[in-house]
């Protein structure tokens, strides 16, 4: 029996295809330079992190030799620990799958096993909830890296179980390798934001929302240098 393609926001959808095309992105240093200048020409305060920091690596990070899939896992796994807590869990799953972390291998390994490498029963059962809308067509990831929709991307994908706002912006910047992305619920980000700017603590993400608006199309770019104030370099970006 033939199957009729789902429809999402995202598109006519069916099962995943046997190949892959990661949508990555190559920015040139000069793409990037223009990013850094812009930001400084519109928020001073960046001058001294621009300076002092490499040119940024969104497209060129870890995450670009990863598929669709594993990249989103990876972004389940960092939400709420730190980056390094995140990579050890991250790599403890890559090497307890044998490097296939792929929808089927996710849906055959038993959820104790998926714990025993360090996940918690909640992103056991977001990743398990993610990989079964993969592998029955409900959710096209090759299909978001082209859709030109930001936040179409982002409503498709917080309508799973346990991936939020932050979770899909986060596939947004290192997966799909956006330029043009705020997180503002994220707290490291908005902590570096004050380090630029000399301040301490967190800024409510209601007063830094729109604190973004003139650092447009480079908001992602600004929010990588404000990750490098708190934590310098991660293996992660």
């Amino acid at each position: 029996m033939r199957r009729v393609p789902r429809v999402s926001a995202l598109g006519t959808i069916g099962p995943p295809s046997a190949a892959w095309n990661h949508a990555r992105v190559a920015y040139s240093a000069a793409t990037m330079k223009r990013a850094a200048a812009h930001t400084v020409s519109v928020d001073p305060a960046f001058a001294e992190i621009v300076e002092t920091s490499p040119l940024c690596t969104i497209g060129k990070g870890a995450r670009t030799t990863l598929t669709p899939f594993h990249s989103l896992v990876g972004s389940v796994i960092a939400q709420q620990v730190s980056v390094k807590a995140a990579d050890s869990i991250t790599q403890k799953l890559h090497d307890h799958l044998d490097g296939e972390v792929t929808a089927g291998r996710i849906i055959e390994a038993p959820d104790d096993e998926l714990r025993s490498v360090g996940l918690s029963g909640a992103k056991t059962k977001t990743i398990k909830g993610l990989a079964h809308a993969v592998h029955t067509g409900v959710l096209d990831l090759e299909k978001a890296l082209t859709h030109p929709d930001d936040s179409a991307v982002v409503a498709e994908l917080t309508k799973l179980w346990g991936i939020g706002r932050w979770t899909a912006e986060m596939f947004l910047m290192f997966t799909m390798h956006r330029l043009d992305v705020w997180p503002t619920g994220d707290l490291a980000m908005r902590k570096g934001w004050n380090i630029v700017h000399g301040a301490e603590g967190d800024i409510d993400p209601k007063i830094i929302e729109p604190l973004g608006n003139p650092l447009r199309p480079y908001r992602s770019v600004v929010a990588w240098y404000c990750w490098r104030a708190v934590e310098g370099g991660s293996s992660s970006w």
